[in-house]
């Protein structure tokens, strides 16, 4: 292995050198705790070491970089204290989760890192909308995110690489290629030769280096983030280096041929490092010892520090509440007179009047730009607010959504559209496992709100009309809101950006241009979690939402005779348990209404709850009225059958003669 020191001088060689050392002896350390039982599981980094350290020195303090769970350097290299480490490894209520998430999978605002989740191609999304936010605000900052050779398979490694290419984000994409992927060798992850060749196809420079050699990956780094910084562009560069234990301890390593071990240990970065540096004589056999003392004395300090601290002490509660970043709604009354808008032009003017507010509030979607939308909500608005903050985005859901998610670690806030809400499945995944716990895991808000233009009427068949909100109702960490009117659909748009959780804002699409109402100008919000009542009546309460409410409030002005509370709910997630109680109790009958699919959807929690809370009030059995339990058909004369609204008279007729 040949080192170039190039400048650096003996001293800057020397902290080389003990940034490289300290890590695997915390490794060495964490090995033998689990030959002794005292901890259960490591994910081992030794003989990559020169990559997380070498990178790291190379970025400035204040940029981001995201590692995966080999890269315990990049924690020892910015600094944080390995007590601090060692408590998040053990579970304790001092690590940087609080024992809910375990090793590497955190992220701290303070030493600018965040941490993977075990899909591991997520988080170079996430790196994609940290650059954006910094190449917005004109910082000239780089952000590096690491991958390692199996997740570049991914389709979340396409997407990521492909939107900061477009984009021109100052993102360093680093792949450690260590050779395997848990057991499956490289050969049987990819044909190409190698993998920087991939940088060919996103028209992106690709930079192939030693991983195992400190100096070469500083210098490459260093001279990358600095060109990038002042040129944003994505740069991919692969790390050639070797796994010298298993995927983790317990794996082992038998599925590996000797020789591959043979040949990378003569690679070993630390000591061909230390030879180097003995060599220079910026080391002695004495300094090398001296120094090893040094580290070991304060590794077995530290760690049996850790090992004290307090464990968590469970309390539900407190479960509950952090699943969201702590928010004070304040409600403001409209000021501005009102005028007879459209459902869609309700939620255009939600989105201009977020955007006036918030100069840190970026949208993202397939056409929203120039184009406006696939439903013109957006049009307009590149030549009011910029392309900067009004972003058309290539096919690619799951990166965006991810973006959405760096954006908000990053300072900003973003609404992402999903074309249609049955498109959501392709970015799925950051929803349901990225924004939905990253507050819970480590205390950082998910400021995101995701449209989805939903639901049925317009006979565009199984892919263009789900009602999917069940399968986000069910998601801890995400709130869900559902207007079925303009004045709602402002205001709880104009919410749902000012809450920094993430929210699913559904809006439905057959109510876009066939459905008016007064909506004020100006600003004003309604409370997420809050219903409304519609209608007072004595017989029966009716409980829906979206289209739901106006197939009841139809179906109530056909049959004058029947005394029925109108419940619109207006939010699923958290949904007004407080006022369905009351009108059930007041009525004594609950029809469930809504336009997804009986079984399981959002209604089946519903009857749950109100048969458990309200069982003594109940004259009859909570009854649902959804739609069939098939995909959304295209044809009318089919998807007027399969709607609830088919069954609601029937439905109604059963539960009042019970």
């Amino acid at each position: 292995m040949t080192f170039d020191r190039k400048d650096k001088s003996d001293s800057a060689l020397l902290d080389f050198y003990k940034r490289l050392l300290y890590p695997r002896m915390v490794e060495e350390k964490m090995l033998i705790l689990l030959r002794q039982g005292r901890i259960g599981k490591w994910f081992s980094g030794i003989g990559q070491e020169a990559i997380a350290v070498g990178s790291t020195m190379a970025m400035e303090a204040q940029e981001y970089i995201l590692p995966m769970h080999r890269n315990l350097g990049v924690f020892t290299t910015r600094d944080i204290p390995l007590r601090k480490l060692m408590a998040q490894w053990q579970g304790k209520i001092t690590g940087f989760t609080k024992g809910r998430d375990r090793s590497f999978h955190f992220g701290t605002q303070d030493y600018k890192i965040i941490g993977m989740i075990s899909h591991l191609g997520p988080q170079m999304a996430l790196a994609d909308g940290i650059a954006l936010a910094d190449l917005i605000e004109n910082k000239e900052h780089a952000t590096l995110v690491f991958t390692g050779e199996g997740a570049t398979s991914e389709g979340d490694f396409h997407e990521a690489l492909n939107v900061a290419a477009v984009w021109n984000l100052p993102v360093i994409f680093l792949i450690e290629n260590n050779g395997y992927g848990l057991s499956t060798p490289i050969n049987e992850q990819f044909k190409c030769k190698d993998l920087v060749d991939k940088a060919i196809g996103y028209g992106i420079e690709g930079i192939q280096i030693d991983g195992n050699n400190i100096l070469e990956v500083y210098d490459t780094l260093n001279s990358v983030a600095s060109s990038i910084r002042k040129e944003p562009r994505p740069v991919l560069i692969e790390c050639l280096t070797f796994r010298m234990r298993g995927h983790e301890e317990a794996s082992g390593t038998k599925y590996v041929p000797q020789e591959l071990f043979d040949e990378w240990g003569a690679k070993d970065p630390l000591k061909n490092f230390e030879r180097y540096l003995l060599n220079l004589a910026v080391l002695t056999d004495d300094s090398i010892k001296e120094i090893k003392a040094s580290f070991k004395t304060d590794i077995d300090l530290e760690v049996e520090r850790a090992f004290h601290d307090p464990e968590p002490i469970a309390d539900l509660q407190t479960e509950l509440e952090d699943m969201y970043s702590p928010y004070c709604f304040e409600a403001v009354e409209p000021t501005e007179p009102t005028r007879e808008i459209r459902y869609l032009d309700a939620i255009t003017d939600g989105l201009k009047v977020g955007m006036a507010k918030h100069k840190n509030l970026v949208l993202m979607g397939q056409d929203i730009a120039e184009y406006g939308g696939a439903f013109k909500i957006t049009d307009g608005f590149v030549n009011e607010f910029g392309k900067a903050r009004v972003r058309n985005t290539p096919i690619c859901e799951s990166v965006i959504v991810g973006a959405g998610l760096g954006l908000s670690i990053n300072g900003y806030k973003a609404v992402v559209e999903m074309q249609f809400a049955d498109f959501v499945t392709c970015g799925f995944n950051q929803i349901v496992n990225n924004l939905a716990k990253t507050h819970y895991r480590w205390g950082e808000k998910a400021d995101v709100v995701v449209r989805m233009p939903t639901g049925a009427g317009t006979g565009a068949g199984p892919f263009h009309s789900q009602s999917n909100e069940a399968w986000f109702t069910k998601t801890p960490g995400l709130k869900v809101v559902y207007p079925a009117l303009p004045y709602d659909a402002k205001g709880l748009l104009l919410a749902a950006i000012d809450d920094p959780n993430p929210v699913m804002y559904f809006e439905h699409k057959y109510l876009y241009r066939s459905l008016n109402g007064n909506v004020p100008g100006g600003y004003y919000n309604i409370e997420i979690g809050k219903a409304n009542i519609l209608n007072h009546g004595t017989q029966i309460t009716i409980i829906t939402y979206g289209l739901g409410v106006h197939w009841a409030l139809s179906f109530l002005s056909e049959n004058p005779e029947i005394s029925a509370t109108l419940v619109d709910l207006r939010s699923l997630q958290p949904w007004d348990k407080e006022t369905v109680a009351a009108t059930v109790k007041t009525t004594g009958r609950a029809l469930i209404l809504h336009e997804d699919t009986l079984t399981c959807g959002f209604g089946a929690e519903l009857a749950a709850w109100i048969s458990e809370h309200c069982f003594k009030h109940l004259d009859a059995p909570v009854m649902r009225c959804a739609s069939a339990d098939t995909a959304i058909p295209m044809s009318k004369t089919l998807e007027d059958s399969f709607l609830a609204k088919s069954q609601l008279a029937d439905t109604v007729k059963r539960l009042l003669a019970y």
